[in-house]
């Protein structure tokens, strides 16, 4: 009989209920300290839905898979900002605030893309990412791409159809006058590339429909959820304005200076049929923590 040491095998684990990464794997995880499942995330031994997960608070929904890898068999290093969903056509990723989408005038390298595509031609060297989606520079949250041109094509070409909820989270200034209401408005922009509400849709004016609801507020700051019914250029920010609140941050449609240095608006929810398999995916962020001190309670 072979007594040489054997290698420590993967462990797949699958959540049943909604609930926190680290919690999930001290119930899960037999036989080691809390500071030894902790090291796991520390070293990048931990992976959730095939995506390196290093974050203690990453939440977790039913049938996610929790992937332990062994300590000689470590994921490489990669990105400075989460993936949150990865499958044979479709990624991913947390977009932090700051960062570009893609590639501008002035920046062609420092860019979402670029850096996850670099990160994942580590593992797929023939592997090619593609642009679903945007999110402004200063605006957070899920960012999509597709593996295939084809994917790509699918998904930009039915997105209104595929697409069925698009959250976002915004702290705004003031409160606004309902808890909840939707906002209706014609979009126009200057050659400044500034965006506005008109009275109507005259030449090139384009409708423009979002919800919101009155999460909480402490009467300096409201945070926002928010849903796109469309999904125009600025149409959060130019809305927010239009209520007279604001996104805080947002200096170039009134917001005042952000007590946190960023923009505060979130791309937390993003539902969608997926285009290959037909199923439905829903991709979910948590609210960014700098949030909370904006409020006097903790979130």
């Amino acid at each position: 009989m072979d007594k040489r040491k054997q290698p420590h095998p993967r462990r797949d684990l699958t959540a049943g209920e909604e609930t926190a990464l680290l919690p999930f794997l001290l119930g899960a995880v037999r036989g080691k300290s809390r500071n030894a499942v902790k090291n796991l995330l520390t070293n990048r031994q931990v992976l959730v839905n095939a995506a390196v997960t290093t974050r203690h608070d990453a939440p977790l929904q039913p049938g996610d898979v929790v992937t332990i890898l062994p300590p000689d068999d470590p994921a490489p290093a990669d990105l400075p900002f989460p993936i949150c969903y990865e499958d044979d056509h479709l990624l991913a990723v947390e977009k932090p605030a700051g960062l570009l989408s893609v590639a501008s005038d002035r920046e062609k390298t420092r860019t979402a893309w670029r850096m996850t595509s670099e990160a994942y031609r580590l593992k797929d060297p023939a592997g090619r990412l593609y642009v679903v989606h945007r999110l402004d520079q200063d605006t957070s949250g899920l960012l999509l791409f597709a593996k295939s041109q084809a994917v790509k094509d699918a998904l930009q070409e039915n997105w209104d159809n595929l697409v069925q909820e698009r959250g976002y989270l915004a702290v705004v200034a003031g409160r606004p006058p309902r808890e909840e209401d939707v906002v209706r408005s014609w979009l126009r922009e200057t050659r400044t590339h500034l965006v506005y509400s008109a009275d109507g849709p005259g030449q090139d004016g384009k409708e423009a429909i979002t919800e919101y609801r009155l999460v909480k507020t402490n009467g300096t700051y409201s945070l926002l959820e928010l849903y796109l019914q469309t999904g125009r250029k600025n149409q959060i920010r130019v809305h927010m304005k239009d209520l007279g609140c604001p996104v805080v941050g947002d200096r170039r449609y009134g917001g005042p200076k952000s007590p946190i240095g960023r923009l505060c608006l979130h791309a937390h929810r993003l539902t969608f049929t997926h285009p290959v398999t037909g199923q439905t995916v829903a991709l979910r962020s948590r609210k960014p923590r700098d949030f909370n001190r904006l409020f006097r309670e903790e979130a």
